[in-house]
């Protein structure tokens, strides 16, 4: 990487982290700066114009003390509504006022310092009322202590900074929660596209390396007397990497959509191949394709459970078409696993895919022995493609 790339690299990196922290930073430094406004006070003391100075110098060094644990403390929500936070707050307001009425001219400014504190400690429904009461309490003792003329000035300032302060503190936590809020759900996002992809790598290579398997054991026992029919099987063979090569492409893309003809076409092959007898019934108008792709799905990881694992003779696949529901019923006559769950992950992320489509998928042994796979779910709108619904009734 070249200087000037490596220079892009860290501005760029910069920027990143600015546009990830913007607001006020999540402390009371923001805050300190208005203590300035205590300076008028503090050279007062120094000039001597105070009367008792000792307890000037001690109220304020009390009232800054506060201040900073007050503003500190009101970032945190937890410490912004505790007890001890609400007590200073108080205490604050009690040193105010004797400060007010026992000096006047300057130290009246510790009220908009007052009304600022409360406006980043008090955020809620009735803060507007707080701040109210509060410029009316300081323009009042500012009346009585200085005259009238100045009351008006220490009633807005103070009202201005509770309110100004609450509404910017306020905002900046709203973006700072909103921007949490994204992230979460961007990291959900990732989460599901992950879990998508895997459970369709799963039902795609499962049912493709049952097939691959399958047919290259039937090749294996053709090749010594049929040579022709041991050729067609390879050339099968061939013909079902290919195509998975592509699902799995599609997979990766997001825009696989299967068809359930394909895959009924696919279960009579490998069925075949796996010298299980396949009977395939389909009754109905035509699906929808959101509801062929969830049942495309169904079909290819109840075929590869019963080639791989049934040892069964016979299979039967009846799909059922009503108005409200479709209806999917793998049935097996083998003597394999028949306890729900010893197939692998695959029949349980069709199970969850089910449900969030509102349908449902059961599997277990059949009463008259064997296995069975029932998938239901509604049946939607038709393919706008496959224009006027034209029942279908199809045996093989």
């Amino acid at each position: 990487m070249t200087w000037w790339a490596r220079a892009r690299h860290r501005a760029g990196a910069r920027r990143a982290r600015a546009a990830g922290h913007m607001g006020p930073p999540p402390t009371g430094f923001a805050l300190l700066p208005w203590l300035l406004m205590g300076l008028g006070s503090f050279s007062n003391l120094l000039q001597g114009k105070t009367e008792s100075p000792w307890i000037g110098g001690l109220g304020l060094f009390t009232f800054n003390s506060l201040y900073i644990y007050v503003t500190f403390r009101a970032f945190d929500r937890v410490k912004r509504e505790s007890l001890s936070t609400r007590l200073a707050l108080l205490a604050m307001g009690l040193l105010t006022t004797g400060l007010a009425v026992g000096y006047g001219g300057n130290w009246l400014l510790f009220f908009p310092l007052l009304g600022l504190a409360t406006g980043a400690t008090l955020r809620g429904r009735y803060l507007g009322r707080i701040g109210l009461l509060l410029a009316a309490y300081g323009a009042v003792l500012a009346g009585l202590r200085e005259g009238w003329r100045e009351a008006p000035n220490i009633g807005y300032a103070t009202f201005l900074s509770c309110m100004v302060t609450a509404a910017i503190l306020s905002l900046s936590e709203a973006v700072r929660e909103l921007r949490a809020a994204r992230e979460e759900l961007a990291r959900r996002a990732v989460e599901k596209e992950r879990l998508r992809f895997s459970r369709d790598l799963h039902d795609l290579l499962g049912h493709t390396l049952s097939v691959i398997v399958v047919k290259s054991e039937a090749a294996r026992r053709l090749a010594g007397r049929d040579l022709d029919a041991a050729l067609a099987q390879i050339g099968d063979i061939e013909s079902v990497g290919r195509q998975a090569l592509t699902e799995i492409r599609e997979a990766v893309t997001g825009y696989r959509e299967g068809s359930l003809s394909t895959e009924l076409t696919r279960a009579r092959s490998a069925l075949a191949a796996a010298s299980v007898e396949p009977v395939v019934r389909q009754t109905g108008a035509p699906l929808a394709p959101q509801t062929e792709a969830l049942l495309g799905w169904v079909v290819r990881e109840a075929v590869t459970n019963v080639v791989r694992h049934s040892r069964a003779t016979r299979c039967e696949i009846t799909v059922e078409s009503a108005e409200e529901r479709v209806r999917l019923t793998v049935t097996d006559d083998g003597t394999g696993p028949t306890v729900p769950g010893t197939d692998g992950n695959g029949l349980t992320g069709l199970t969850e895919r089910l449900a969030a489509a509102g349908g449902s998928l059961t599997a277990g042994p059949a009463p008259q022995g064997g296995f069975t796979v029932t998938a239901e779910l509604p049946a939607g709108p038709p393919d706008p493609c496959a224009g006027d619904a034209v029942p279908l009734a199809l045996e093989s």
